[in-house]
């Protein structure tokens, strides 16, 4: 759900503003333009009070939800692309330095327990 737009559009189908909507739910305009302008992210509890005080109301509906499972196939594809990368990864050349660019970490005084 894009709740700038929701919030927009119950605000604007009320014919109310930004300012009178702030004021019938309890907030401000300043806060109402950011949520409508996606810069802030109203809590449920908040976006549900404006909706409430829009004439609107928010509705939670059970779905099924369907499970997508790679195919074998799409799983061996994906274990070649792996098996390629790092044959890649081993192939390219590497320099090491001769000296540390880091200085050695002391030896502690006594063993750590």
């Amino acid at each position: 759900m894009d709740v700038r737009r929701a919030l927009r559009e119950v605000r604007r189908r009320a014919g109310l503003s930004q300012a009178a909507l702030a004021t019938r739910s309890g907030t401000s305009q300043a806060t109402v333009s950011a949520y409508e302008r996606g810069r802030k992210q109203p809590s449920v509890e908040t976006f549900s009070r404006l909706l409430a005080a829009a004439g609107a109301g928010l509705t939670v509906e059970e779905r099924a939800w369907r499970v997508v499972e790679p195919t074998a196939a799409q799983i061996a594809r994906a274990a070649r692309s792996l098996q390629d990368v790092l044959a890649l990864a081993e192939a390219l050349p590497t320099r090491h330095a001769s000296d540390l660019r880091f200085p050695r970490l002391a030896e502690p005084a006594q063993p750590l327990l």
